[in-house]
């Protein structure tokens, strides 16, 4: 097959590196012409990491970036990340489509972002019921999609264990992880409270890996410690550490959040304490795999018992090593490329 791959990031960004990029390699390794055609710069993403300010020619070079290679790639099959164009309406997006077949690939419930402009409440909607087919990273998105596209599937978004392995030992201290960015730190300052409880009943060092400078919203009474994501560092850091958490509010946005964090956790055999909201329910084994907390109390008792229970502790881990089998690239690939193909009728 001859298709052009147009995500939202370039492999900066997290959700084009894994629903994306990674199968790109795979695919060219099966034979097939893979073109990637990123919206956004990596530098502007790491300006909006780095909270800097954006250089304001970014908006306007991404869509002029983004229309050329529309207009170059004319005709090609296409598997778009969300949309086109942010913030532009389906019939602009439709011109530039024109006769080219397309698969939607969703990992988040972009839904959100437009629900409140009139003119681009229902893009999504219009997008999904005119293509050849929809890839949604979860149930609740699945759902959305089944709705107006019948040729929808479920593909997770998935890693290669192998990534997550490590010869060092575990780090002196008991280390909690989250991975996550600037923006969506926003999920560790709304449960600081519960941190801070956390805190008072265990001993236990709390890794952020997003970026070194959000140490300056660093959550007073807990014991932290940041350091800037990177792809070749992150798998070590998650291997070192003893739990992975994953905190969420529970509002509608989140419940359409893909439990990646804890799929990447679980691919190093970490158990996991994490939201009871959306797939969070699924991918986490509640008390096999880890603990699904609700509440503070949940929160607190959940980390006591993994730092004070080592039989329990290693009953958990290898649950996750075990649970991580089903979330991983090797698994999902073929049933990418059979999706692909079936939907742009391509048997070769």
């Amino acid at each position: 097959m001859r298709l052009t791959f147009l995500t939202r990031y370039g492999s900066l960004g997290a959700s084009s590196r894994y629903r994306f990029y990674l199968y790109a390699e795979l695919m060219r390794g099966s034979g097939h012409k893979i073109n990637v055609c990123r919206f956004f710069s990596d530098s502007y993403l790491k300006r909006l990491y780095n909270g800097r300010i954006r250089n304001p020619l970014h908006i306007p070079g991404a869509f002029l970036r983004r229309i050329k290679d529309l207009l170059l790639r004319r005709g090609d099959n296409m598997v778009i990340e969300y949309e086109l164009l942010p913030f532009m309406p389906y019939f602009i997006e439709k011109m530039f489509i024109g006769n080219s077949r397309y698969v939607l690939n969703f990992d988040d419930n972009v839904w959100e972002k437009y629900k409140g402009i009139p003119w681009l409440r229902g893009k999504y909607d219009r997008l999904i019921e005119n293509a050849a087919g929809v890839i949604a990273a979860n149930d609740f998105l699945l759902q959305k999609a089944a709705f107006l596209n019948k040729n929808s599937t479920l593909i997770p978004t998935v890693v290669n264990p192998e990534l997550y392995k490590s010869t060092q030992a575990k780090f002196d201290k008991f280390t909690l992880i989250w991975i996550g960015t600037p923006v969506t730190y926003s999920y560790i300052e709304a449960h600081a409270e519960t941190l801070r409880a956390m805190a008072l009943q265990c001993d236990f060092e709390l890794l952020i890996v997003a970026r070194r400078s959000l140490r300056e919203r660093a959550i007073e009474g807990v014991r932290m410690r940041f350091m800037d994501w990177s792809q070749e560092r992150e798998g070590e850091a998650v291997a070192r550490s003893h739990v992975g958490i994953m905190p969420l509010t529970d509002d509608e946005f989140s419940r359409g959040k893909s439990a990646f964090k804890i799929i990447q956790y679980q691919a190093a055999g970490l158990p996991v304490i994490a939201s009871p909201v959306g797939a969070n329910i699924t991918v986490v084994e509640d008390g096999l795999s880890g603990f699904l907390a609700g509440t503070k109390v949940k929160w607190v008792e959940a980390v006591r018992r993994l730092q004070n229970e080592r039989s329990l502790y290693s009953t958990m881990s290898a649950a996750a090593l075990r649970a991580s089998d089903n979330y991983s690239i090797q698994k999902y690939f073929p049933k990418f490329e059979v999706f692909l193909k079936s939907a742009f009728n391509n048997k070769n």
